[in-house]
């Protein structure tokens, strides 16, 4: 059984070749701003920029992965999302938060993708 990072990491993986198929341009993988948390992936599609939240549950015993995003969550990954921003003020005029989940194997995994999941 793989501890919870692990399959975090191999969720991250499994989304940034999903997003890449889709001609997405992945710019950050992991950014963190202090105590106030991380944002999984940060990418382009097209010329905006999406901050990407990646969901990996292997079977539906805690429910969808993307039901464990609550409003104290959205809330953090908007903060860190300005932190991005502000080190990066020109990276883009539009951007947007996505949600990744996956569930099921890595060899076979199903993918939803919630484009503009939330603001």
């Amino acid at each position: 059984m793989m501890d919870t990072s692990a399959a975090g990491r191999q969720g991250e993986a499994i989304a940034e070749e999903y997003l890449r198929s889709l001609g997405y341009r992945i710019v950050g993988r992991n950014f963190r701003l202090g105590r106030h948390g991380e944002i999984d992936l940060v990418a382009f599609d097209g010329t905006t920029l999406v901050f990407v939240e990646i969901k990996y549950r292997r079977n539906r015993s805690y429910g969808a992965p993307e039901d464990s995003i609550t409003e104290r969550k959205r809330a953090q990954l908007r903060r860190v999302a300005e932190g991005f921003l502000f080190v990066h003020p020109h990276a883009a005029s539009e951007y947007r938060f996505d949600v990744i989940a996956i569930e099921g194997s890595p060899a076979e995994p199903t993918i939803r993708h919630w484009k503009n999941a939330f603001w």
